[in-house]
């Protein structure tokens, strides 16, 4: 008796670790990415449809109206005032971008070849991001007493005998805002680019030596081709940064300068939600124009 209460206690235990009830592989792969896609659909794709909706909606002084109306894109695509403030923020961008590769490129190198031990690459790296430890506003603002008029450039000029009075054009010009830029979104561009220069394998650049190759030859047939990646996720960075930024435009440029940003800051201070919101969709396909762009020059996918 006590064989046969055994066997059925173990068969009973048999069933329980393997029950009939099992899911297929591909709802087994739905379930675990059922969370990721509950966070980007709540987060990130019900935000976007909003603002779709909104911006087709009606709207005066007093409130707004659901509707579906063409009119916010129609008025936003129709304004001279708006192509020229897309140009302006395109201006700032390209700039921004062309400065940050440049120097987040060198700087990137030189840590990533110059500097041989880890450790004080790391340390080295973390310099670089001390200033990210405070706020955007805090170090935009820092440049004022060095840019303006009594700043410690122009002091600094007129003191040497270069100039005779104050530089203008250093504080609330579009300079300023390039600058300004610069300073806040190079550490975006370093920090990919150092990445993938990491990962180079160093024999390759012994090999191109031994094949006679000069230490520009190397850097443009090895280093930059198989720093593309990087330099592509840095660009996306960057790009997406500097067309979302009105805080800059509007500090640094002393409201002398626009921005796509700034536009819809202002008409939401305005509570002309609509149509910031038509302006916020239009921007939204120029940045993902500019990011296919980037794509399609750089697939990110094979070279990494």
């Amino acid at each position: 008796m006590a064989t046969i209460a055994s066997a059925e206690t173990n068969e009973t235990t048999e069933q329980v670790r393997n029950p009939d009830f099992r899911l297929a592989p591909w709802a087994a792969s739905y379930l675990q990415a059922t969370p990721l896609i509950l966070i980007l659909g709540f987060f990130f794709i019900l935000p976007i449809l909003m603002i779709a909706v909104v911006s087709f909606w009606d709207y005066d002084f007093a409130g707004l109206y659901p509707d579906f109306l063409t009119m916010n894109y129609t008025e936003t695509l129709g304004s001279w005032v708006t192509w020229k403030t897309y140009l302006n923020t395109l201006k700032f961008t390209v700039i921004v971008w062309a400065l940050t590769v440049f120097i987040g490129f060198w700087v990137a190198y030189f840590l990533a070849f110059h500097i041989r031990r880890t450790s004080t690459q790391m340390i080295l790296f973390l310099v670089c991001t001390v200033p990210f430890m405070t706020s955007n506003i805090i170090r935009m603002i820092s440049w004022i007493p060095v840019l303006g008029r009594n700043g410690l450039v122009n002091s600094a000029l007129i003191k040497a005998g270069i100039i005779p009075q104050p530089i203008e054009w250093l504080l609330y010009s579009d300079f300023a805002v390039v600058l300004a830029m610069v300073h806040l979104y190079t550490l975006f561009m370093v920090t990919p680019i150092f990445n993938t220069l990491m990962r180079i394998d160093r024999s390759l650049f012994e090999a191109a030596r031994d094949a006679g190759a000069s230490g520009w030859q190397i850097l443009w047939n090895i280093v930059i081709p198989l720093a593309k990646p990087g330099i592509a996720i840095g660009s996306i960075f960057v790009v997406t940064l500097v067309m979302a930024d009105f805080s800059t435009v509007q500090v640094m440029s002393g409201g002398q300068s626009a921005s796509v940003a700034l536009m819809m800051k202002n008409q939401m201070s305005l509570l002309q939600y609509p149509a910031a919101a038509a302006n916020a969709v239009v921007l939204l396909i120029v940045v993902l124009m500019m990011v296919a762009a980037i794509l399609r020059v750089v697939d990110i996918r094979k070279e990494l």
